[in-house]
């Protein structure tokens, strides 16, 4: 019996890896990749209105291994979660623009979802480890987490975790609150996952680790090409569409969806704008933290040290 346990786990293992490797070979069922010689062009700006809400902070005091993730604190034993990172004209980072329920059109590339847990924080394999700081306004780095992604559903996802600590991995199906995959992330350079199986019609997911509630990545599941993500000013291009009417769906997390309905034409160029309205965040009520926020203007090492004019209340 104790012999069969490592042959056991060697083939979940290799399973999982077969099943990774291969679904980029796999159809994306219910699209055609045709020629598009005459097809139109999405331009615009995704827009936060009104005051910036509050960041999150989590005492480390209250998770385990916090002297090992006080690498991403802020020098004074709280990690600061930017939900809204919001640049110049109300420009929205991590926003997805999506243009719903196309058919046919360009190729559409395998969308493989990897992260890797590091520093106590998962981050996509794909962007740089510079994408992840950035200098504030007395010179000192500090971290910015990636926040969203763009997947696609009944796809393998895969996470490396490559901490000296434990961690977990929790998928949620966030318009429900159910969660759809569960799976221990042990010291290891094996990746660990499974299957994204999103019930019809729903399309966000938010991964958090089981041990540190500040592990968090959102993502927005798409079943075409047709996608952008916005960088901190907010624009977006989405070109070669099809001439045809469409739906076109912004979103970011801790906002509702924004839906427009366009109609395109051959070579066309429309200019699509997304405007949020920050006083309609409305967070779960397990997420409130009446007790950890501050306000954007506050500086990281003073929201704790009894300046209560810098405190920032939820209500």
């Amino acid at each position: 019996m104790e012999e069969s346990e490592p042959v056991s786990k060697k083939i979940v293992i290799g399973l999982f890896l077969f099943l990774f490797l291969i679904s980029p070979l796999l159809p994306s069922y219910g699209y055609d990749e045709i020629e598009v010689s005459n097809g139109g062009t999405l331009i615009g700006k995704v827009t936060l209105n009104g005051p910036k809400p509050p960041v999150r902070v989590f005492p480390l005091v209250l998770y385990p291994f916090g002297p090992f993730c006080k690498m991403i604190s802020d020098g004074e034993g709280n990690v600061i979660v930017q939900e809204f990172i919001v640049g110049a004209g109300g420009g929205m980072q991590d926003a997805v623009v999506a243009v719903v329920d196309v058919k046919k059109g360009k190729p559409f590339p395998p969308i493989r979802p990897q992260f890797v847990a590091e520093n106590c924080m998962f981050h996509p394999l794909d962007i740089a480890p510079s994408d992840h700081t950035y200098l504030d306004k007395e010179g000192r780095t500090r971290h910015e987490h990636p926040l969203v992604r763009v997947i696609q559903n009944n796809q393998p996802i895969s996470v490396v975790n490559r901490d000296p600590v434990l961690h977990n991995g929790q998928l949620f199906q966030s318009e429900r609150g159910n969660i759809i995959l569960n799976f221990p992330l042990p010291v290891s350079n094996e990746p660990r996952g499974g299957m994204i199986r999103l019930d019809p019609g729903k399309r966000i997911i938010q991964m958090i680790c089981g041990m540190h509630e500040f592990m968090q990545s959102w993502m927005f599941s798409v079943d075409n090409p047709y996608y952008a993500m916005t960088r901190k000013d907010g624009d977006f291009q989405i070109d070669r569409l099809p001439p045809g009417r469409y739906r076109v769906i912004a979103w970011h997390p801790q906002m509702k969806p924004i839906e427009k309905e366009i109609t395109v034409s051959a070579d066309e160029t429309i200019v699509l704008n997304f405007e949020f309205d920050a006083a309609t965040v409305r967070r779960p009520e397990y997420e409130r933290q009446e007790k950890f926020r501050i306000g954007p203007e506050a500086l990281p090492h003073e929201h704790l040290t009894g300046d209560k004019e810098k405190l920032f209340i939820q209500e």
